[in-house]
């Protein structure tokens, strides 16, 4: 294995070595369940679901430890305003991240720890934090780790703290603005059952200390990688850094980060008010093409997303997905054990190695694509079938096989629409083939504009009519 990826730490792209040969452990920070999913928790999702990919493709043992933050600021607030209670309020929105993750065909982690159940394993830390004088008890229950006192903070995210913008939360009892909680007191309003016992008084544990302590759970003192949104790195992660190598530990050997889904040029926020539900983009786009639009930008790099974003990604599968069904028409489907044993292209190799340069492979694929469809007009079987093979083999392991779960079948997710819909799709295919062999050419063009009219993209072939819905990925 040659990968080299880039770590946000020391913001270079270096060869991966996995601390234990053959194994990786991965610390990837999820969703706050403050609300409904949008596309920017989607596009990290995808772009660690890739990683994760790649890696069990190379034969290696992950684990991928992916956190849910079911108790914050945010969820409390915005529970209360809508009169349910918070860890009500914190499932119905877990749940909803669940079905986002699940219809994009993100692969479920390893483990999925909710905060709320690991408060015990919060306290330890916090407690060793003060044992080894890197916290101080404020006013209250409250506890605040001591900037200060830790000489390599800043070392992430390469700021000094005297120059790093305050973000924390403006409180009279700490030592010093930077520094920040690892708990809080129970505030005036504040449900009960948002608080727990702890040695330093009743309160909730504090965001930042949730991971480290979470992640220390599950992967131990030190691991391989710790993934996240870019607008994590301050003060987010550079807290959890802190904190657990004051605690001692190693934490994470490699730091990465995907970059902001921009909208109109803002980066996507619900402040900005141009945030993008799944459910909504869903709406007007199938779940393949949202999750081909979301991965096929450098996971580093800025996504611009537009309705431009969607047509084009939608026309980028079409092609791909259509060449895939015309070569199963062909040549019959090739088996999943042996998309899983086949070699993959050289060339698509050397981009998934050099950091996921998931583009240049969207390119190779499209190249094999192009290749296979040549070799349909001439009708080769046996090149066709190694077309299929190597397109399925790369598709696979960026998530995108036509012919896997969950994109077998159009990846809908309604049966019963589906067959609805192909049933009455073919009744006036069936209509349109009766009136060309009458050579009634006006009834076949009218039956071929309504079904225009109505989304459906109708292609003649030799072996006959396919249709497939404008925009989308349902080829039949």
């Amino acid at each position: 294995m040659t990968l080299r990826l880039h770590d946000s730490a020391t913001r270079e792209v270096r060869d991966f070595v996995p601390r234990t040969p053959g194994r990786v452990g991965i610390y990837l920070c999820g969703a706050t369940v403050q609300g409904a999913p949008h596309i920017g928790h989607l596009r990290s999702a995808i772009a660690f679901d890739v990683l994760n990919r790649w890696l069990l493709r190379a034969g290696l043992e992950v684990t991928l430890i992916r956190n849910v933050t079911d108790i914050d600021d945010k969820i409390l607030a915005k529970s209360a305003a809508a009169g349910t209670p918070w860890w009500a309020w914190a499932h119905r929105f877990e749940r909803e991240f669940t079905r986002a993750y699940d219809a994009l065909g993100v692969l479920p982690p390893t483990y999925e720890p909710r905060a709320t159940g690991h408060v015990t394993e919060m306290i330890e830390l916090i407690e060793r934090l003060v044992e080894r004088g890197h916290a101080y008890a404020g006013e209250g229950s409250n506890v605040y780790f001591d900037v200060r006192s830790f000489p390599e903070y800043g070392a992430l995210t390469r700021q000094r703290p005297e120059n790093m913008s305050t973000v924390e939360e403006e409180a009279s009892d700490k030592r010093a603005p930077r520094d920040f909680a690892l708990w809080k007191s129970v505030k005036d309003g504040e449900p009960e059952t948002a608080s727990w016992p702890a040695p330093f008084g009743r309160g909730r544990p504090g965001w930042h200390l949730e991971c480290s302590a979470m992640a220390h759970r599950y992967l131990g003192e030190e691991f391989d990688i710790h993934g996240g949104g870019i607008d994590l790195r301050f003060p987010h992660h550079e807290n959890e850094q802190a904190q657990s190598r004051a605690a001692g530990w190693g934490f994470a050997n490699l730091w990465m980060h995907n970059a902001w889904v921009t909208v109109g040029g803002e980066k996507m926020s619900k402040s900005l008010g141009n945030s993008l539900a799944v459910d909504a983009v869903l709406e007007r786009a199938t779940p393949v093409v949202l999750r081909y639009a979301l991965g096929a930008v450098h996971y580093r790099s800025t996504l611009e997303f537009s309705e431009t974003t969607l047509l084009e990604s939608g026309a980028a599968w079409e092609r791909i997905s259509g060449f895939v069904q015309r070569a199963v028409e062909l040549v019959g489907e090739v088996p999943a054990e042996e998309i899983a044993a086949a070699q993959l292209p050289a060339r698509f190799v050397a981009a998934m190695e050099e950091d996921l340069n998931v583009s240049a492979a969207l390119a190779v694929v499209h190249e094999r694509v192009r290749s296979g469809n040549t070799a349909l007009s001439a009708a080769s079987p046996g090149e066709v079938r190694e077309a299929q093979l190597q397109v399925r083999t790369m598709l696979d392991v960026l998530g995108l096989d036509p012919l896997a779960e969950p994109w077998a079948g159009g990846g809908s997710g309604d049966a019963g629409a589906e067959l609805a819909l192909d049933t009455l799709v073919q009744a006036l295919l069936d209509e349109r083939v009766e009136a060309r062999s009458a050579k009634d050419w006006g009834r076949a063009d009218a039956l071929r504009d309504r079904l225009t009219a109505a989304g459906i993209v109708v292609e003649d072939s030799p072996g006959g009519a396919r249709w497939t819905v404008k925009g989308g990925s349902d080829a039949r």
